[in-house]
């Protein structure tokens, strides 16, 4: 597999595409969605992915595409964005009116680019040094160990940015972790509003109950109250009409009487006449 491209005009900003019928090349709008705008280099030549076909040149000064290998001219010479057939002095690959020929222009109608205003040389530049590194890493049974001196691994980055990127890049599917945690999430707020509801409740009744004891109570403690005055009120309250006992009315002063249990009055130390003295 080697990496596609477009390759697109600097002058007028336009992509080559193959035809898929006579092999004809055109210039339209860069489509990346499009295979028969993908080219792509295979050693010196450059291969259209929707044909197959290789850009090649064709008598004097035209240019379509061919079969790999024919008799045409399908090697391509890059140097600063510009496309020359391989061994030949026939001028550069330039866009035109009709679409693409040779001619000996060097300007911006004869540099092409990709997508990204790279030069197609770059693109074959990488497509070289990728062809060569992956013969080696298929052959090589060598395995790389860092060692203890130097963390720098042969990409040019450190052991912990590689696990950086490891981590950033693996595949990992989270959707059941994601669906266990939603899950979770939905059952701890089910808990948490029958715990409300279980508290307001219980709080509720809990008011009830004190505020019934305090209407049972408070008219105990008046009948309490009540009893406890009722001794108070009979110590002060005035004796019976006929219980109560008068003082004789015709007891002296000084004179000290004694009540007896019949009822009769005596004085306890009767006075001496006068008529004695």
């Amino acid at each position: 597999d080697t990496e596609a491209f477009l390759m697109k005009n600097a002058k007028v900003k336009l992509c080559l595409r193959a035809s898929p019928t006579n092999g004809n090349l055109l210039l339209e709008d860069c489509n990346p969605e499009s295979d028969f705008q993908d080219w792509s280099w295979q050693g010196d030549s450059l291969v259209n992915h929707g044909t197959g076909s290789c850009l090649s040149v064709v008598g004097t000064s035209s240019v379509q595409t061919s079969l790999c290998g024919s008799a045409g001219l399908t090697s391509w010479d890059c140097l600063n964005s510009l496309l020359s057939p391989l061994g030949s002095s026939q001028g550069y690959l330039v866009a035109s009116r009709k679409g693409v020929a040779l001619n000996t222009v060097r300007g911006l109608k004869a540099q092409w680019q990709d997508v990204t205003d790279r030069s197609v040389c770059e693109e074959k530049a990488a497509q070289v040094e990728e062809d060569m590194h992956f013969p080696a890493a298929l052959t090589s049974a060598h395995v790389y160990e860092p060692t203890a001196g130097s963390t720098t691994l042969a990409l040019g980055i450190d052991q912990e940015e590689l696990e950086e990127l490891l981590w950033f890049f693996r595949r990992e599917d989270s959707s059941t972790w994601n669906y266990s945690v939603l899950a979770l999430s939905f059952v701890t707020m089910i808990l948490g509003l029958l715990l409300l509801a279980i508290n307001v409740m219980r709080n509720r009744k809990r008011k009830l109950h004190v505020y019934g004891e305090a209407a049972q109570t408070a008219p105990q403690a008046e009948l309490e109250a009540r009893q406890a005055l009722m001794p108070v009120e009979q110590e002060h309250s005035p004796d019976e009409p006929g219980k109560q006992e008068l003082v004789p009315q015709d007891q002296k002063s000084g004179e000290v009487v004694v009540q007896r249990k019949d009822s009769t009055v005596t004085s306890l130390y009767p006075a001496r006449g006068e008529d004695t003295m």
